[in-house]
Order: structure tokens, then C-alpha cells, then sequence
């Protein structure tokens, strides 16, 4: 199918696939971050470095439900572009 014949649904799914890889790298990175945090907490805190890397990971955070919640979106708008199953069945003869 080339890119001139997808439809609106093929299009959906299309962003849909690509929001939740980068959920997935996302909580992996909050994950990572998080682990680090905690076995250099004391040394960052002592350079006053804890704030700015409490900040990534806040921001990390609201990166990682925002993609949560367009995802969420996403497969609603998908649902509803989904054929009845009735015009599925049409189309399969």
C-alpha cells in the first residue's frame, strides 16, 4: 500500500505505533534515570546537582503520561474508524 492510499485508520495507526515505542523507550529512560538518582543522590546533592536532575526526571514523567493519555486518544479515534463488521464482511467478498 503506498503512502497515497492509506486511509485515515492506516494513518492512526501509523502515529499510534510510533507513540507507544517512544512510551517504551520513555519509561525505560525514567527507569534508568531514577536508578541512577538513587546511587549518586548524596554526591549530586553535595556538587548542587540534585535539583537539576530531579528535574529531568519530572520532566521525564510528564512526557511519559502525556504520551499515556494521546495514546489513549489515539486507539478511541482507531475504534471509531474501525469498518462495522457488517461493511468488513462486504468488503471480504
Amino acid at each position: 500500500m503506498s503512502a497515497d492510499t492509506k486511509t485515515p485508520l492506516d494513518h492512526v495507526n501509523s502515529a499510534l505505533n510510533q507513540l507507544k515505542e517512544m512510551r517504551h523507550y520513555s519509561k525505560n529512560y525514567v527507569e534508568q534515570l531514577t536508578a541512577q538518582w538513587l546511587l549518586f543522590d548524596g554526591e549530586l546533592s553535595k556538587l548542587k546537582l540534585a535539583a537539576h536532575i530531579e528535574d529531568l526526571m519530572v520532566r521525564q514523567g510528564e512526557l511519559y503520561e502525556a504520551l499515556e493519555k494521546e495514546i489513549a486518544e489515539l486507539e478511541e479515534v482507531a475504534a471509531s474508524l474501525q469498518p462495522a463488521p457488517e461493511e468488513a464482511a462486504g468488503a471480504a467478498h
